[in-house]
């Protein structure tokens, strides 16, 4: 319906993935892979699937951010040397 819109939420969405992968702190990964998700959300529901998107803006963007940083200060940090 809206190409326009759902072309720039499918650029962002390649920029968000490439620099989820490419970064080399862990929490940005975990905010880039929850943002990637959220704008996922956006394009299910501009795509007309409403409850698609609702579930994978409670399920991807929030329970497994939170996951994920939850594993993420459980973990000790060392560096290589």
């Amino acid at each position: 319906m809206y190409w326009e819109f759902e072309l720039i939420l499918f650029v962002f969405l390649l920029l968000v993935g490439l620099v989820a992968l490419e970064v080399k702190d862990l929490l940005v990964s975990v905010v880039m892979l929850s943002a990637f998700s959220f704008t996922m959300a956006l394009m299910f529901t501009s795509m007309g699937a409403v409850d698609v998107g609702f579930t994978e803006a409670v399920v991807g963007a929030g329970v497994t951010g939170i996951l994920f940083l939850i594993a993420l200060y459980q973990t000790t940090q060392k560096s290589k040397d």
